[in-house]
């Protein structure tokens, strides 16, 4: 309890020099708001242990007392003046009664785990906090790489459940503990180690005077030889490590192979597609293509528009400019050739008929053989519906490509005949292209309309001459069109 003040202390001492009256009972209208301070009798009674009860033959207490009012309350009075008699005075200020207990969470001693070498931060819990309940875990904050994939793989591969707490539980604990401050110590020397060494490492030990530096250094800056000696070192440096770094810079600031069909338009190439896909007089020559003597009007352009099939012209002229960009750069692409859309048509129309395009093929013409070509390529339409057969020399098969997933062997047969007459004719050498393999491709792209087969058959040797796989779908379908027309205008494949 704090010290009295003054006006309390004067209370009391008055206390004492007045003579010692009973208090004066409260008036009837009002109840005592604060219970009075219990005598030294009372805490006495309070303290001491609660009487036994009467046994049940004899009369207690209380019941003579509930018979005999007058004597109870007469013993109540006398009771009364000598436990008031026996005590100070009271004080005249009531004192309010103490505060009820408040429930407070028990903090009983917990086992101190260190966790990733954070021990310091694990060990001292907030009392403020809640504790957390066993379901869900606290981690540290701040984790490394390698504590990280610690805790992940912890995770991942839980260790062994511990034995049951019965006897072998308590000298593991210790021994875990021993280990985690033996761990602890050792990583506060290290630290201890370093922080010397880094001291030590601030002072300089110079086994040459400073002066004797200093004079050497400026007679090198002065000495003109040195000087172009160490530029002519530093430029040789510089040019070792530039042409070493060259093959790996270059390919950085150039398109990837893998990008190159897919990439995208600039605004004049846009307004010039556009021009020529919609203007009105469709009998305007665009382009006209010297060697194959192909003229392109804007009538024949428009079919590759939206929900346009394509026409022969605009795929022989196409594969025209592919054969054209594989001279270009024949280091980039495959060694192909690229047969037109009345090939396949002229070598089979009356049944199988090798001499209708006997001379479709000659050196003179080509300035090649077909054997000397990794891949030939051979359109097939089908009234409505646009193919491609492949001869792949370089892996010895035969492909049928449809977009619509369907497959035609009669073709790839057709074409293995004609290739065994065409080796033996220009060659006079006998291969047995029917023992070949003829298949389908595996994760073929598919249209997903009723009008785009001509332009996947387009890419499928677009692809295919650049050896690359089909990464293409219906959703790039819009772009190739508009793609294709840019590169036909130009009379240039890229």
């Amino acid at each position: 309890m704090g010290a009295l003040t003054d006006s309390r202390k004067r209370l009391s001492a008055d206390h004492r020099l007045l003579p010692s009256f009973p208090p004066s009972p409260p008036p009837p209208s009002k109840k005592p708001k604060l219970a009075p301070l219990p005598s030294s009798s009372s805490l006495a009674d309070a303290s001491s242990p609660p009487p036994s009860p009467p046994p049940p033959h004899l009369p207690s207490s209380s019941s003579s007392a509930a018979q005999d009012p007058s004597s109870s309350s007469s013993a109540a009075a006398g009771g009364a003046s000598t436990s008031y008699a026996s005590s100070l005075p009271p004080s005249r200020h009531r004192r309010l009664p103490p505060p009820p207990p408040h429930p407070r969470p028990i903090h009983g001693p917990q086992r101190v785990l260190r966790a990733f070498r954070l021990g310091s931060a694990l060990s001292r819990p907030n009392p403020s906090c809640f504790t957390p309940s066993p379901s869900s875990p606290q981690h540290p904050r701040s984790l490394g790489l390698e504590q990280y994939v610690e805790l992940v793989n912890s995770v991942a591969h839980p260790p062994p459940l511990p034995p049951s707490p019965s006897t072998a539980d308590a000298p593991s604990r210790v021994e875990v503990i021993a280990v985690d401050d033996a761990e602890e110590r050792k990583d506060d020397e290290e630290a201890r180690e370093e922080e010397e060494e880094e001291v030590k490492g601030s002072v300089v030990v110079r086994r040459v005077p400073l002066y004797k530096e200093l004079y050497e250094a400026s007679s090198r800056r002065r000495d003109a030889k040195l000087r172009t000696l160490e530029f002519e070192v530093r430029l040789a440096e510089k040019g070792r490590l530039g042409l070493e770094q060259l093959a790996d810079v270059l390919p950085r600031f150039g398109p990837r192979k893998e990008d190159e069909p897919f990439v995208p338009f600039t605004d004049e190439d846009e307004d010039s597609v556009d021009h020529a896909l919609g203007g009105r007089n469709r009998r305007e020559r665009l382009v006209v293509h010297e060697s194959s003597n192909i003229v392109i009007t804007r009538e024949t352009l428009q079919c590759l528009n939206e929900t346009e099939w394509l026409n022969d012209e605009v795929i022989n002229l196409y594969l025209e400019l592919l054969k054209e960009r594989e001279l270009r750069e024949p280091n980039k692409f495959l060694k192909c050739h690229f047969f037109n859309t009345f090939f396949y048509k002229k070598l089979i129309t009356g049944g199988y008929d090798y001499k209708s395009v006997r001379r479709w093929t000659t050196k003179r013409k080509l300035g090649y053989s077909l054997l000397e070509c990794d891949k030939i390529f051979v359109p097939i339409h089908k009234e409505v519906h646009w193919c491609l057969a492949v001869i792949n020399i370089r892996d010895k098969k035969f492909q049928f490509l449809d977009s619509l997933g369907s497959m035609d062997m009669k073709a790839l047969r057709t074409l293995a005949r004609y290739l065994v007459d065409e080796v033996k004719d220009k060659s006079g050498q006998h291969i047995d292209a029917l023992s070949w393999k003829q298949e389908g491709v595996k994760n073929l792209p598919l249209q997903e309309n009723g009008w785009d087969c001509g332009m996947f058959m387009l890419k499928y040797i677009d692809f295919y001459s650049r050896d690359m796989g089909l990464t293409f779908g219906q959703k790039h379908m819009h772009y190739f069109r508009k793609r294709t027309a840019k590169e036909i205008l130009n009379l240039r494949a890229e």
